[in-house]
């Protein structure tokens, strides 16, 4: 995965944590969420890595390229852990591998729920296992999100 200034992502940080990845945009009435992401992040970014992975698939609502949405995260939102180069996430040919990781259950296990909106959550364990899907209604702040994270 290449992050948003276009180094390739460093997965050996990730080792030993788990990993939530966020099909994100910035003209989304969940944008608000990177806000809760960044507190997670500051709250458990020793055991936890976030990762947002901006896409222009639903809506239209992340129409800058990547160094706008990078300059807009951290603006307005103080983000401080990785954005990912923006990408398509949605089932089809150009769905980034790992999306099509995340929503194929022959690969991962047991999920084939691609992101039907932006601010859809992926959490993988500590040993590289999908766990759990959360749509984008459910906050990253919800009870449920932060038992499945903290577990």
């Amino acid at each position: 995965m290449i992050k948003s200034n276009g180094q390739k992502l460093d997965f050996s940080y990730l080792k030993g944590k788990k990993v939530i990845l966020v099909n994100t945009a910035s003209d989304c009435g969940y944008t608000r969420q990177y806000e809760e992401l960044q507190r997670l992040h500051e709250k458990l970014g020793d055991r936890v890595a976030i990762i947002a992975v901006p896409a222009n698939d639903f809506g239209s609502q992340e129409k800058g390229n990547d160094a706008e949405i990078t300059q807009f995260c951290q603006l307005n939102f103080g983000l401080t852990f990785p954005v990912a180069k923006k990408t398509t996430v949605i089932k089809n040919s150009a769905q980034h591998r790992v999306f099509q990781w995340l929503t194929n259950a022959s690969c991962n296990g047991w999920n084939d729920h691609a992101p039907d909106w932006n601010f859809s959550k992926y959490i993988v364990d500590e040993n590289g296992n999908l766990t759990h899907y959360f749509g984008p209604s459910i906050s990253p702040m919800d009870t449920e999100f932060i038992k499945a994270v903290e577990n």
